[in-house]
């Protein structure tokens, strides 16, 4: 486990410093669009001064993401090469398409927005920059079909000669309804940061009694993209949760820390764990008792399934399988998918082995049953809970407090982003936003922790759906590579001194430029 331990600590660091890099480029990108924009039909040039300023900022970040994004590709090559190798022919579709589509359209059209302002058009610059911020966002579209993808598998194959996943549906992987919300759900999040970050700088200069003017021009129209954003990222999460009662079961009920499934389940609005505590060796529960809890009747049901009287399954049904009172569906028990799950690896090493030794009536009897549909759903969709036993089993379980804290505490800041820029939106309207000290305290340190959500939402996203790497196919355990330990060790360390040294010089950068102010380096 020390190998897989520290490639997942390598994969997450990378991710994480990644992760603070991307979400201000994908909606600093249409803020800066939608300034320009102002400033080509209004022919204003302090509009002009406005978009250069934030497009600095914009540039400073972007460079960044770019270096922390490559490294994560290799990553895949050189501490997950068993899973390159098991879904490479589909994991390596979208981000071929990323990498010659979309982030060559946004690193062409990047030039002219910078460099352009006095060498073409008004309106070609103005395309440019809108093609720069439709770039990035396809750029994360392709890699977040990618990740979606390993969350709900879909449109492929399994070839049992080369034993690799393959893809037989290209639309399935880009159009599954996983993809569509993962995207639309993530994207939003980074609008949402975006415009908490424009509004946070704006604050710092009314406090400072400094391009008054700037600021508030800044703030309108922060507020305005914020609201709108805001309700489409609680709509996408709401979508987004649905369809992770359906796919990830396990994930929704550690979500809310529901051991124990039940009909009309109320939602935990704000909860405080006890102590966790793992299954004893009679497979039994110590449930987890909330020290305090608030709840909202019978929301759960009604946010899983559209409907109040609808029945979530908690971790112990999950585990030991269960039968739904208002279905009647069968859900087999994580010891029966484990029993199937061998059976399927045992298949396979019987094959091979049958085809090695040329015993071709042996290895068709073998190959019939990955041709047979009816097999392949019912047995070899449990692959990889074959990697498991019945005295392991509690690996197929995730975090509970990390998925239930992450969750809730990704849920109450995003009700605080929307009523920070409605309070915002009105104050500025009224033109009493510099009165207001407190407010403009509030929207400087708020930038953190919209930081802290935007975080907190991709711990629930890949820690949620431990162990697997790939749902129910392939755990953790069977997709890293066969290398050393203190190989990996170093490079986490080399890893984190590099990437630590790049934030620390990009904040000093961004505040350097922001210091300087609106007209200053122009």
């Amino acid at each position: 486990m020390t190998l897989i331990d520290w490639s997942r600590g390598q994969f997450a660091l990378t991710a994480m410093f990644h992760w603070i890099f991307v979400p201000l480029t994908l909606g600093l990108a249409f803020i800066l669009a939608i300034m320009e924009s102002i400033y080509v039909k209004t022919g204003d040039e302090k509009w002009k001064k406005i978009t250069k300023f934030w497009g600095k900022l914009f540039g400073i970040n972007f460079a960044i993401g770019v270096a922390t994004g490559i490294i994560l590709e290799f990553e895949f090559g050189t501490n997950w090469s068993n899973y390159s190798w098991f879904v490479g022919d589909i994991f390596g579709a979208p981000l071929a398409i990323e990498g010659i589509m979309a982030f060559f359209m946004e690193s062409t059209f990047i030039a002219v927005m910078f460099f352009g302002w006095n060498k073409v058009s008004k309106k070609f610059h103005l395309i440019s920059t809108w093609l720069v911020a439709i770039g990035a966002n396809l750029s994360a579209l392709w890699i977040l079909v990618a990740n979606a993808w390993m969350q709900d598998p879909v449109g492929m194959m399994f070839n049992p000669d080369t034993a690799r996943n393959e893809m037989v549906n290209f639309w399935a992987v880009l159009f599954s309804p996983t993809a569509i919300n993962k995207f639309l759900h993530t994207v939003a999040s980074g609008y949402v940061l975006a415009a908490v970050f424009v509004i946070g700088v704006s604050s710092w200069f009314l406090l400072k009694k400094r391009e008054t003017l700037f600021a508030k021009k800044s703030i309108l129209v922060a507020s305005v993209f914020g609201i709108i954003t805001s309700i489409y990222l609680i709509w996408t999460g709401d979508e987004s949760a649905r369809q992770v009662a359906r796919v990830q079961p396990m994930k929704f009920a550690a979500m809310e820390a529901m051991w124990d499934g039940q009909s009309n389940a109320p939602l935990i609005a704000i909860g405080i764990l006890e102590q966790p505590a793992p299954p004893n060796e009679n497979n039994d529960y110590k449930e987890k008792e909330f020290a305090f809890k608030i709840e909202i009747p019978n929301m759960l049901s009604f946010m899983a399934f559209l409907d109040v009287n609808a029945f979530i399954p908690g971790v112990k049904d999950l585990v030991n399988g269960y039968t739904d009172p208002g279905t009647g569906e069968v859900v087999l028990s994580y010891f029966d998918k484990i029993k199937r799950g061998r059976e399927a690896i045992s298949t396979l090493k019987n094959y091979k082995e049958a085809v090695n030794a040329g015993d071709n009536a042996t290895a068709a009897t073998y190959r019939a049953k990955f041709e047979d549909k009816q097999w392949m759903d019912n047995t070899f969709k449990y692959f990889g809970y074959g990697y498991y036993n019945n005295e392991n089993f509690s690996g197929l379980i995730p975090s509970v407090p990390l998925s239930f804290y992450s969750f809730h505490l990704m849920v109450a800041l995003g009700g605080h982003f929307l009523a920070l820029f409605i309070v915002m939106l009105i104050f500025t309207l009224k033109n009493k936003l510099e009165k207001m000290k407190w407010l403009l305290y509030v929207g400087i340190w708020t930038i953190p922790l919209v930081y802290i959500a935007s975080q907190a939402g991709w711990v629930l996203a890949e820690l949620g759906r431990q162990p697997w790497v790939i749902q129910d196919l392939m755990p953790t355990l069977s997709a890293v590579s066969k290398i050393d330990t203190t190989s990996v060790q170093i490079t986490f360390w080399l890893f984190a001194a590099t990437f630590t040294t790049l934030l620390i010089a990009e904040i000093k950068i961004m505040l350097t430029q922001i210091k300087k102010g609106m007209t200053g380096g122009h």
